[in-house]
């Protein structure tokens, strides 16, 4: 996987090792036992003969990795590294679309206020998945501005982390609908932030806000957050504060139906963030309504090319 390719898919980061480690990996099987990599479909899972062989050849690597952290980062490394090379060919690896169905010129481009940090921590099932809607938004609001952190891959978790910790507890909060979590408000909590910013004043980094959106299914969110939360009672002795939003419900319900009405999918977080904080007085002019209506807009067009996918397959929509 070469540089571009990896950094195309919304990584700021160069490959992570751990990837690199298992592609190799898996092209040493293949010169070994003279069968070719094949894959079921083009979602990243091994097929045929050969993944008969690699299944013995993962079983016994997991028996040799005593420590459970390096086990979780193989564990995502050979997600992601699977992903990548069963994807190959049929994926944009922008949009994350069939090529035949790419949206990435139907993007609408939007830049975020530059005071706001989105962080996308990814579950390596869902990278490359073509319903994912986290990737709208470094497709809208561009890399720099919404970061791309894949859990369990340590260059991308220790690149946030150095973030969060420039930033101090105190500026960074996670959305997460976990009904077992006290959570803040953005009238509240982070309005006390807000008020010693003013909208037009010099941006200075330590003025930035993050905000970590957890992107993966319900299930494996649970292990998400359980680590997020790990790490910040290590680095700060206690955990980081869960968001409260109004979302509503996005219109990938009527493609993706969630759990609960009271959950929704990520980019429609983040749309609900956004307007959440354009309420705040003090930040009325920074055209946070405008940038959540480029994202909004975006997560339509990506409903709209899953639609109208499924139909010309036969699918019920």
């Amino acid at each position: 996987i070469g540089l571009q390719e990896w950094q195309g898919c919304g990584s700021a980061s160069p490959v992570p090792s751990m990837v690199c480690r298992v592609i190799r990996d898996l092209k040493l099987l293949e010169m070994e036992i003279d069968v070719p990599m094949t894959f079921d479909g083009n979602h990243g899972m091994l097929s045929g003969d050969f993944k008969v062989q690699e299944d013995k050849k993962l079983r016994q690597k997991y028996a040799s990795i005593a420590d459970p952290e390096e086990k979780l980062q193989y564990f995502s490394a050979r997600q992601i590294a699977c992903r990548l090379l069963g994807s190959r060919g049929y994926l944009c690896r922008k949009c994350w679309l069939a090529e035949t169905d790419c949206m990435c010129s139907k993007v609408q481009v939007s830049t975020l206020w530059q005071r706001l940090h989105i962080w996308l921590y990814m579950h390596p099932k869902d990278f490359l998945r073509q319903n994912n809607t986290g990737k709208l938004l470094w497709q809208v609001f561009g890399v720099p501005a919404a970061s791309l952190c894949l859990f369990g891959i340590a260059e991308h978790e220790d690149m946030m982390w150095n973030k969060l910790v420039h930033a101090g507890r105190k500026r960074v909060w996670y959305l997460y609908p976990v009904k077992s979590a006290p959570t803040v408000s953005i009238e509240g909590e982070v309005f006390s932030c807000l008020r010693d910013i003013k909208s037009e004043a010099p941006f200075e980094e330590d003025d930035t806000l993050h905000f970590i959106l957890l992107d993966g299914t319900w299930n494996n969110s649970t292990a998400m957050l359980r680590r997020l939360q790990n790490r910040a009672i290590k680095l700060w002795g206690e955990e980081l504060c869960c968001l409260s939003l109004n979302t509503g419900i996005a219109c990938m319900h009527k493609l993706r139906p969630q759990p609960s009405c009271d959950r929704t999918c990520t980019a429609g977080a983040a749309i609900g963030l956004l307007r959440e904080l354009h309420r705040v007085p003090e930040l009325r002019s920074v055209g946070l309504e405008t940038q959540a209506e480029a994202l909004e807009n975006t997560l339509e067009v990506l409903l709209e090319a899953l639609t109208t996918r499924r139909s010309r397959m036969g699918r019920l929509v």
